[in-house]
């Protein structure tokens, strides 16, 4: 942690002067008292409020929106299930990649159910914002694509990493167990995994939720299943990477802002991207190729996945050597055997 600043009042002080209010405060008045109870109080009343917005906001998705048919039709609960596997898969890889103790379930599943819930803020914010975006980019209609990316970069990128890494700080990040660098990564894969896990499921429903009979519902919904399953394990990566760093932002206090915007850009970087180069790649090599577009888009997703999953592991791999020399038994005098006269 950073050293506390203090004013050359105190840092000269002999320590035998009361300085409370001059230089220095603790709650100590009934005032004091109840504005240090008014403060955390409205703290984790806000944090409070933004929990239930998200879970209002998922309620009326299962009511009214198309995650309802998640219940009507539990072959699409499956399939969202499904979808999830190999996101879980990498995230249970990030965790046990861990070096240092493991991390509790309690914080683990908690991390994933508020990466669930602030998945709604993120559709919300991507459908308010989109459309303006999306016109000013593309000239109002002229350039299609151009409106496109400057979606994907400005707007579901930010906003999407945002909100999962508000998975993290708004409960995981404030415990005392987490007490590494590495943890951020751990909890930010778990918000990650959250939020894929709800989101497949919203692309899963909305894309099947007019097909009636099992076996169109099988068929609809095979293709989306494996589209989204192949995309979920970059919501894994990207946000691990902006959860490291606020880890590191966490232990580095005095410049936490600009960590965590460090992190936030890079996720937001890399999954911008991601969202820019999928249809298009993924069109050309299937032309190219003469493949199947599942195929082709299973080729994209395996070499840019890659790519940046190896990246992320060797991040994590260098806090690992890291903490192994950090703690490796030092070597005393004690233990070197005495030299004698033939030594050399």
């Amino acid at each position: 942690m950073g050293q506390r600043r203090r004013d050359p009042v105190e840092a000269n002080a002999d320590g035998s002067a009361d300085l409370y209010e001059i230089a220095n405060w603790e709650p100590r008045s009934t005032l004091d008292r109840f504005v240090h109870w008014l403060y955390h109080v409205g703290l984790w009343a806000l944090r409070w409020l933004v929990i239930i917005a998200a879970l209002a906001i998922l309620l009326l998705q299962l009511l009214f929106g198309s995650l309802g048919a998640l219940g009507n039709q539990p072959l699409f609960a499956g399939m969202a299930l499904l979808s999830a596997v190999p996101a879980l898969g990498l995230a249970a890889y990030i965790w046990y990649a861990d070096v240092t103790t493991s991390e509790p379930l309690t914080l683990l599943v908690g991390t994933f159910l508020l990466g669930v819930l602030f998945a709604g803020f993120a559709g919300l914010l991507n459908a308010f914002l989109g459309y303006p975006v999306q016109a000013i980019g593309s000239g109002f209609g002229l350039v299609p694509f151009l409106g496109q990316v400057f979606f994907f970069f400005l707007i579901v990128g930010p906003v999407e990493e945002s909100v999962k890494l508000l998975a993290v700080r708004l409960y995981a990040f404030r415990d005392d167990r987490f007490d590494a660098v590495v943890d951020g990564a751990v909890y930010g894969a778990a918000a990650g995994l959250g939020f894929a896990t709800i989101e497949n499921a919203l692309y899963i429903t909305q894309n099947t939720e007019m097909v009636t009979g099992t076996l169109n519902v099988l068929a609809e919904g095979g293709d989306i299943t494996a589209v989204r399953a192949l995309a979920g394990p970059g919501h894994v990566i990207y946000s691990a990477f902006a959860g490291y760093y606020l880890g590191l932002a966490k232990f580095n206090p005095d410049d936490a802002g600009p960590i965590v915007l460090k992190g936030l850009l890079i996720a937001a970087l890399i999954h911008a991207v991601y969202n820019t180069l999928a249809g298009p790649v993924t069109t050309v090599l299937a032309t190219l190729y003469d493949v199947n577009f599942l195929v082709a888009f299973f080729g994209f997703v395996i070499v840019y996945d890659s790519i940046f999953g190896l990246l992320l592991l060797r991040k994590l791999d260098a806090y690992r050597k890291a903490y192994k020399r950090a703690h490796a038994p030092a070597e005393s005098s004690d233990q070197r055997p005495e030299r004698t006269e033939f030594d050399p």
